[in-house]
């Protein structure tokens, strides 16, 4: 009979389910991120699009847009949180390939047969989003700030905004984890998640003020998760009634993550 651990006299290790789920989470998040580290695209072409929409709505949009705000208010200043916002948003959509792929190939099955809690793979998706749209964002702070753009408060009110902006990414992360692994394969999921975005980033306070869109469509506009993250950030960077603001927006990522954690947990389950 072979020998036990405990007869060999090497120690054992045993963990509460907590620090369990801590560390399958922790070993699935660096998983995630090597694939940043061998496939360095990934990273390079997540950050392209926001830097062109930076120049794009800056240089091109911005003297139309500019009407629209007091003369004592750069375009610029009132852009950059709705595009720290707007590449949180759209980088959310990576959880949803990302989780779709490994089902499509079988992965995840293989996950399963592993020793590890059924939550890991949720969080280490979604947790290498988190730390990737850390990354995205300081790099659009330091984008913006070489095409003119200006803190207004202090350092404290801009960590506090960018630290907002990737919760609220974090939270769409869960939907989106969702999505994909609903629908089961790749394209599906990227194809299924543009009308999800399309309405909740253009039809927001992100790049123009609410005064300027159609009276129907105000409402929505200013009622809605990425206004409300939006306006909490501008407020934090720019100066204002900060906040009422960033309750409203800390409340609906608690409710986001409320709902679609224990539901994504579920749709996982289903899925294998």
């Amino acid at each position: 009979m072979s020998a036990t651990v405990t007869e060999v006299g090497l120690p054992t290790v045993r963990r509460t389910a907590l620090a369990k789920q801590f560390y399958d989470g922790t070993a699935m998040i660096w998983r995630n991120l090597i694939a940043y580290k061998r496939v360095p695209q990934l990273l390079v072409f997540s950050t392209i699009q926001p830097i062109i929409f930076v120049l794009m709505f800056r240089y091109v949009f911005g003297g139309v847009v500019q009407k629209s705000l007091p003369p004592d208010y750069p375009y610029v200043d009132f852009l950059m949180p709705g595009i720290w916002v707007q590449t949180v948003v759209f980088g959310a959509i990576a959880a949803a390939i990302g989780l779709a792929t490994d089902l499509k190939s079988g992965l995840l099955e293989r996950f399963v047969s592993l020793p590890i809690t059924r939550s890991a793979v949720l969080v280490g998706r979604t947790g290498a989003d988190l730390i990737r749209n850390l990354f995205v964002v300081i790099l659009m702070f330091v984008v913006g700030s070489l095409v003119g753009f200006r803190v207004q408060t202090n350092v404290i009110c801009l960590i506090g905004a960018m630290l907002l902006v990737v919760f609220f990414g974090y939270a769409l992360s869960w939907i989106f984890a969702t999505l994909g692994l609903a629908v089961k394969d790749p394209e599906t999921a990227q194809a299924a998640a543009f009308p999800v975005l399309a309405p909740l980033v253009f039809a927001s306070i992100a790049f123009v003020p609410a005064d300027s869109l159609p009276s129907w469509l105000q409402p929505w506009a200013n009622h809605q998760p990425v206004s409300a993250v939006v306006l909490a950030a501008r407020h934090l960077v720019n100066g204002g009634p900060t906040a009422g603001d960033v309750i409203t927006a800390i409340v609906w990522c608690v409710a986001i993550l409320c709902v679609f954690v224990p539901l994504g947990v579920r749709t996982y389950r289903r899925a294998l």
